[in-house]
Parts: structure tokens; sequence; C-alpha cells
């Protein structure tokens, strides 16, 4: 291993993130990861080793999934909106934890927390709602924001309610949609989601989902938000609130806060990888 003498903040913020980043790729490319989401040896960027310029010029989109109004607007949050080659329903209730614990709450919490960490290191960060009791916003328009906003990474953040037996978090990222218009971005998002499942899974210790997908991933174009997205977009899916041992988990704080640190850092390592904005964004 190379010796850096007395390193410049800027030279240790690139040697880390470029360590990080060749670790999770290589990571992904041959096994996906060490089969508990977590990287053998490399750690998450933390927020004391990136500088607070780091981000700068990037916009990030939190969208936290679901909204606490749906449940009162059955009629709105049913009807039928784009979703890149057929209708979809506009959005819905969302998952609780036994304990009733709502989704929409836990992903409201998380986009908070990791837009303050993204905000420290320089990027702004845009939320698709902007409190936790109105009602959607639809799936189109959920793209549409991350799209108007030219962001450089969209990150959709939901908690499954997959079968009780079932742990662990997963991430997901688009195929091609039935409508072909989201090509360009199926590359870029795949880097996204395997870089993201990475850094979530070794700051959090939460496992890959043992109940779908393969190595914490699944690859879907049946979801509107990816399908109409023209910017780099995955959704994460956290845990299972019907599994008893996550849905502990997400309803405490602490665990909430280590969960937007490594969503705040996936982020973080996949644009530092992707190099300098082209363009400050609009």
């Amino acid at each position: 291993m190379p010796v850096w003498i007395r390193p410049t903040l800027v030279q240790a913020v690139c040697v880390v993130a470029v360590a990080l980043v060749a670790g999770f790729g290589l990571r992904f490319a041959l096994t996906g990861s060490d089969g508990n989401g977590v990287g053998a040896s490399t750690p998450g960027v933390s927020p004391t080793v990136v500088a607070a310029t780091a981000l700068a010029g990037r916009t990030i989109v939190l969208d936290p999934g679901h909204n606490g109004g749906n449940s009162r607007a059955a009629t709105a949050i049913s009807r039928p909106v784009p979703a890149g080659g057929f209708d979809k329903e506009c959005d819905t209730v969302g998952a609780e934890t036994d304990g009733g614990y709502p989704e929409h709450a836990f992903t409201f919490d998380l986009a908070q927390r990791a837009a303050v960490i993204l905000r420290s290191r320089g990027a702004r960060v845009v939320l698709t709602r902007p409190d936790d009791d109105g009602v959607g916003p639809c799936v189109d328009e959920r793209a549409r924001i991350g799209n108007d906003a030219a962001a450089a990474a969209v990150v959709s953040i939901h908690a499954d309610g997959g079968p009780a037996q079932g742990r662990g978090f997963h991430v997901i990222a688009p195929a091609l949609s039935p409508d072909r218009t989201n090509a360009a971005i199926l590359a870029s998002s795949s880097r996204l989601a395997g870089t993201l499942r990475s850094a979530f899974g070794h700051t959090t210790g939460q496992p890959l989902a043992d109940y779908l997908g393969k190595e914490g991933m699944t690859i879907r174009s049946d979801l509107g938000g990816l399908n109409l997205s023209r910017v780099p977009k995955v959704f994460l899916e956290c845990g299972n609130m019907r599994n008893r041992t996550d849905a502990a988990e997400i309803i405490d704080p602490a665990w909430r806060a280590r969960a937007a640190s490594g969503l705040a850092d996936g982020v973080t390592a996949f644009l530092l990888a992707e190099g300098a904005p082209s363009a400050v964004p609009r």
C-alpha cells in the first residue's frame, strides 16, 4: 500500500472515494457482496472524511415513498397515471409494522436524515414531498421532479411489506421500460444500485433480502418511477416491515441514523466515481 505524506483534504477525499468505489465495483462485478450486504474490508464513506465541498454542483433527489394522507384519499391515489408504456395507480398507502409504524413515516424520517448529511457534503438535495401529511405525489410526478431537477442521482426510499419470515434489504434497479424510453439510464442506475447496496449493508449491518431478488438486487420494468426517470435512479427497500427483527430496527431512531449514513455514503461514492458534473444543475 503506498504511503501518502501530508495529503491535502481534497487528496484524502479522492483517495478514500477511489478506494471505496473500486472495492464496491469489484465485489459487485464478481460476487455482488459478501452475502450479508457488507463489504469484507471496505469501509463506507464517513461524514468525518468527506469534504464539505465534495458534492458541490450536484443535485440529489430523495423520494420518500408514499405519504401520510394517502389513506384518506383512496380515490386520488387509485387513479391511473402514465407509468412508462402502461398506466398504474397514482400511489399507494404503503406497508407498516405489526406495531403500526407506517412506511410513509419511516421513509420521510430517513429522507430528512440523509438530506442533512448530503447537504453537509455540498450537495443540493430535493425531496419529492415536503411533509408527511399530504397526498402523493403520483409516481409520474415523482419521476418528473428528479428529471426537472437534472438530478445526478435519485433514490426512492421504501421499506417492504414482505412475508413475515423474510429478512433483509434490497435495491431495485430499472430494466428497460415497456415503452423503451429509459434505456439511457440503465447502466448508470445499475452502478448506483451496486454502490448503494454495498454502502447501506456495510453501515447498517442489515443482511441482503433472503426472500426475493438475487444478492440483494432486483431488476424491474413495472415501476413507473424507474420507467419514467431520465436520470440515474433506484429504489432502496431498507428492510421488511413485516419481519419482527427488521421492524425492531426500522422503529429505532439510532438504526435510522445509521441507515441515513449508509444511504448518503452510497450516493456519495457513486457521484465521486462518476466524476465532475457537466453543468451546474438548474
